[in-house]
């Protein structure tokens, strides 16, 4: 009888580079305090959460072509509009 492998080694992946990325955001703003090339780069770890959720989460990955590639777009979108506002704001 085989073994019934209770989550995909995606989701398990997934996790484990969210939660990662999770306590480095916090460490890398804390040791810049407040420099904009670590704000950049915290606002792109965040664009890429919100991807690595939308794909593997919400099942994005096997989505049509066009729902996917609004929804890349969307991450795309969401990183270069924050750190516009953050960088000339």
């Amino acid at each position: 009888m085989a073994s019934k492998q209770l989550l995909p080694t995606r989701v398990i992946v997934t996790w484990v580079i969210l939660v990662l990325a999770a306590v480095v955001g916090p460490l890398l703003s804390a040791e810049s305090h407040g420099g904009t090339v670590a704000a950049v780069v915290v606002l792109g770890i965040a664009a890429v959460k919100v991807r690595l959720v939308g794909l593997d989460f919400m099942e994005l990955r096997h989505a049509p072509w066009a729902l996917r590639g609004v929804f890349e777009l969307y991450c795309v979108a969401l990183w270069v509009v924050l750190t516009g506002l953050f960088v000339f704001l």
